[in-house]
């Protein structure tokens, strides 16, 4: 992708979007030499938007379409109107790339704020670029421990970072969510882990497995592998000798087509009672693709269209979001739709709160103290668990496959995120 294109937004050029008022959120906490103050502030969107990441990058052009129409007349803060200006990059799921991106956005498309979302493999590098240059940066969709002691920070010891934030769930999310869910259906507690050598896997590792054994659960852990693994033999005869009735990962996508299909062959997907993920089996794409053996899947989910909450970015309830994606794209509304718009919300209400917009110190100290409703619900910063970092609730979700061979997914589990409603109620996992 050529930087004239990654310079646009859903077709529209740069120039365009200028002479359009296309609103955008952006700061400056040492103003660019020779740089005048600007009405105008430019905001970096990085995401996946092609490669193994792919489906988590889907709905993005729909949501950015939504934000700029809802913010087409600009944003007030003090009495003075500012217009923004959003420009998207895709990593194409490579981190190397999106370290690459947010570079380009900040020496030269001059962005004065900088969001990412989706997975550790984009909002790290974005992070850590913007970390080095200076500039305010905001984040989602990647489990906050992976974000921050995924990037060097120390357990006990005051926070290394200045200037990016990060708000999303967490292991003791998955901890809650998990001993309950898999509370409503009989099983034996014996669970199969299979967690990648990657930031995500190894923040797991360090902290849901211990909590899921304090919980009375037992666990065996497969070992890292390598993403991309094309043979998980060895993992499935582990899983199969001990007898495990719970399966929990947290792969790629891809990967875990790869891995169930394997599963099925060789006699695990027949005994498990549970099949738990997360990363991967969030979209129904991925269900569709594996047919009837995504028929019961389980997984955690932080978005979905019965949330009773509204995006103040897009201008929708979580429910006019997910009709509006659908009739726009013919597709099934997707978890991270409603995740992309609540970092629109958490970054326009941090514009809206910040004492100079054009200050990029003024727009840091805005985050650390942002508290604001979004799709997803509370974001607060003045609560922790950690500086730079806030959570964000999963409900637990079960996908159901229908005589047409469409999936729905219905919320079975709430125990971590009361303020949503039940949908349905949890089966176990049955092939055949």
């Amino acid at each position: 992708m050529t930087s004239q294109n990654n310079s646009s937004v859903g077709g529209v050029s740069r120039r365009h979007a200028l002479s359009t008022g296309l609103a955008v959120a952006g700061l400056s906490a040492f103003p660019m030499i020779g740089r005048a103050q600007s009405n105008t502030l430019r905001v970096g969107f990085v995401s996946p938007r092609s490669g193994p990441l792919a489906l988590f990058g889907e709905g993005d052009g729909f949501v950015l379409d939504q934000v700029r129409k809802q913010l087409a007349g600009g944003v007030d803060v003090g009495g003075k109107r500012y217009n923004i200006e959003f420009i998207a990059k895709d990593t194409q799921s490579n981190p190397v790339r999106a370290a690459a991106m947010a570079k380009e956005l900040i020496n030269s498309d001059k962005v004065d704020f900088v969001l990412s979302t989706s997975t550790p493999e984009t909002v790290n590098p974005v992070a850590d670029a913007c970390e080095a240059a200076g500039v305010p940066a905001l984040s989602t969709t990647s489990p906050w421990e992976a974000f921050y002691f995924g990037r060097g920070a120390k357990p006990g010891e005051p926070s290394p970072f200045k200037w990016a934030y990060h708000f999303c769930f967490g292991v003791g999310n998955f901890a809650k969510l998990y001993a309950d869910q898999w509370s409503k259906v009989p099983t034996n507690k014996k669970v199969g882990m299979l967690l990648p050598a990657d930031a995500d896997g190894n923040a797991i590792r360090r902290m849901l497995i211990p909590a899921l054994q304090t919980a009375g659960f037992t666990v065996v852990d497969a070992g890292p592998y390598q993403n991309g693994l094309t043979d998980f033999s060895a993992q499935i005869a582990l899983f199969r000798k001990e007898g495990i009735e719970i399966f929990n990962t947290f792969p790629f996508p891809p990967d875990f087509a790869v891995f169930w299909r394997q599963a099925a062959q060789r006699g695990l997907a027949q005994q498990v009672k549970i099949v738990q993920t997360a990363k991967a089996g969030l979209f129904a794409a991925e269900l569709e693709a594996l047919g009837q053996l995504g028929h019961g899947v389980h997984s955690g989910a932080y978005w979905h269209r019965s949330f009773p909450f509204s995006s103040p970015a897009a201008g929708m309830t979580s429910a006019q979001l997910a009709d509006a994606y659908e009739k726009t794209s013919g597709k099934v509304a997707n978890v991270q739709i409603g995740a992309t718009a609540s970092l629109f919300d958490a970054a326009v209400a941090t514009i809206r709160s910040a004492a100079d917009p054009n200050d990029r110190a003024s727009l840091a100290q805005a985050m650390s103290r942002l508290k604001t409703e979004t799709a997803v619900g509370l974001v607060d910063f003045t609560t922790g668990p950690v500086p730079n970092c806030a959570t964000t609730g999963l409900v637990g979700v079960q996908w159901m496959r229908g005589a047409n061979g469409k999936f729905n997914v219905n919320i079975v589990s709430n125990a971590d995120n009361p303020r949503v409603a039940l949908t349905g109620a949890m089966t176990p996992y049955k092939l055949g």
